[in-house]
């Protein structure tokens, strides 16, 4: 049981499935519980945030803001995306998060939070919700709750 919950996990934490692997696999694959399967999904797929919030900051103060061409785009793509980061910024994000498709979910919203400047605290809470909602979503479908056409 400890393996198919590691490697339910490992498919959940990979910027390529994430939860939308892991409680598939999980559940139909290992024959985890499912409300277990979707906490630990949840759970694991948000705190990817931190780690790449904060490498991406780190790598930007020590090294990429010394690339010009690097610092300028950053720059010109904060101050065009502020009107829209004031609009939209939370709501926004957890909708993009929570949309379970290829290329959104929680390293796709941490990604662009930190390149639009948002701050971490406002960030993380909107990553985390739309988490959950595509944790719903996705457990939802797997359990043959609703299907998709």
């Amino acid at each position: 049981m400890t393996r198919e919950i590691a490697l339910t996990l490992l498919a959940t934490v990979s910027p390529i499935s994430e939860l939308r692997g892991g409680i598939p696999l999980g559940i139909l694959e290992f024959g985890l519980d499912p409300l277990f399967t979707f906490f630990i999904a949840v759970i694991a797929n948000t705190l990817i945030f931190f780690p790449i919030f904060f490498a991406l900051r780190f790598f930007y103060d020590k090294f990429l803001f010394r690339i010009p061409l690097f610092d300028k785009y950053l720059d010109s793509l904060r101050k065009r995306g502020k009107p829209k980061v004031e609009k939209y910024g939370f709501w926004g994000l957890a909708l993009v998060v929570a949309i379970p498709l290829p290329l959104t979910g929680a390293y796709t919203g941490t990604i662009l939070a930190w390149l639009v400047g948002m701050d971490w605290k406002k960030a993380f809470p909107a990553v985390g919700l739309g988490v959950i909602v595509a944790g719903v979503v996705v457990l939802l479908i797997t359990l043959g709750v609703i299907s998709i056409p």
